[in-house]
């Protein structure tokens, strides 16, 4: 009966047009955040606790405001802020245990970057990027440098440009640039250590040109190139890495937006450098990056960018729902796998660009 109801809703809501399997698994809600925040980061530090940072709260106005999840008593507290406000910002987990938080946007385009430090709770200054940007990707590489690339600079200008950033000396330095400048796009670690990009676009309004196109950067040479294209073309999409060292692409959306947000998904195999249609979702959702979790058993939890949750099993290649989800979509939320195999989801903006300071808890 319960599984016959949450068909009947999802049709209703245009959401399937095939049977609604059920997953394991439910969505709770939680005590909220101290504050309202979208377009902010999460990141899992290793005493278990999740570090929230930044993002828009009332008016779109930056925050330099940052909160500590609790995964023990599964409340949130401020802790001191950053040094600079900022929203769509990158925040990486070091090797050392310090998270580099780096560029976003407060009105103005910003180069600056600070640390993290969980034993003092504080953030400090550290090197500046070579190039001002928002709307970027960040991703942590094998000889524990970071990778960022593209996003949106001075002027409103698209980047294909990208650079590293050493821990060691604390310094960014230019390094190869994608073939094509990308916001909006995806970055995910493939297991030979190089880094697969994946749609995005660059323009804006009636200007705005999307990609199918891919590329991967190499470490070792310091380059950027050409993979296989996706079967469509994507921007504000998610890519999680699978256990089998393949990228699932879910989701995002044509130049409508919302009226032409995605139910597809794709796979990228490494070893071919090809992607193939990957099954379909229940629900369209989009502005999702950052907001899919590879789960401990090798499947991988959608909580963002719809009010309906789901799972994907990448042996069967099936969507399944999970009955309780999040009611409305959150757009722009984060995520954070948790130690004991939960996972939160935080914040986001649903109609209206109104920020949000709920957060619930997927509990297997």
């Amino acid at each position: 009966m319960i599984r016959l109801s949450i068909l009947v809703v999802l049709l209703a809501c245009g959401a399937a047009t095939e049977p609604a399997v059920t997953a394991v698994g439910r969505v709770v809600p939680i005590a909220p955040m101290t504050v309202s925040r979208a377009a902010h980061t999460a990141t899992l530090l290793p005493d278990g606790k999740a570090l929230i940072t930044g993002g828009f709260g009332g008016g779109e106005s930056a925050l330099a405001s940052v909160e500590l999840f609790d995964p023990i008593t599964r409340r949130f507290s401020a802790i001191a802020p950053m040094r600079v406000a900022r929203s769509g910002h990158s925040s990486v987990l070091l090797p050392s245990g310090k998270v580099l938080i780096a560029g976003g946007y407060n009105g103005s385009y910003l180069r600056t970057a600070e640390l993290y430090d969980p034993a003092t709770g504080e953030f400090r200054p550290t090197g500046s990027m070579t190039t001002a940007r928002s709307g970027h990707v960040a991703v942590l590489l094998r000889d524990g440098k970071v990778l960022l690339a593209g996003g949106i600079g001075v002027g409103w200008t698209f980047l294909e440009s990208a650079e590293l950033y050493d821990p060691a000396t604390e310094t960014f330095r230019a390094t190869g640039r994608m073939a094509v400048a990308r916001e909006s796009h995806t970055a995910n670690l493939l297991p030979d250590g190089r880094v697969l990009i994946t749609g995005g676009h660059r323009g804006r309004r009636e200007a705005i040109i999307l990609y199918a196109s891919a590329e991967v950067y190499d470490p070792s040479a310091g380059t950027f190139a050409a993979t296989g294209s996706m079967g469509t073309r994507r921007h504000k999409h998610d890519a999680v890495s699978l256990s089998d060292g393949s990228a699932l692409v879910v989701g995002g959306s044509d130049e409508r937006d919302d009226r032409g947000a995605y139910r597809s998904a794709e796979r990228y195999d490494p070893a071919t450098g090809k992607f193939a249609a990957a099954g379909t979702m229940h629900a369209a959702r989009y502005k999702l990056n950052g907001s899919s979790v590879l789960l401990r058993d090798g499947t991988v939890l959608l909580l963002g960018g719809a009010g309906v949750s789901e799972i994907y099993d990448p042996v069967r290649r099936v969507f399944s729902v999970i009955p309780e989800g999040v009611g409305v979509a959150r757009l722009f939320a984060v995520t954070a796998a948790l130690p004991d195999g939960s996972v939160l989801l935080a914040g986001g903006y649903g109609t209206g660009v109104s920020s949000s300071p709920q957060a619930w808890i997927y509990r297997p």
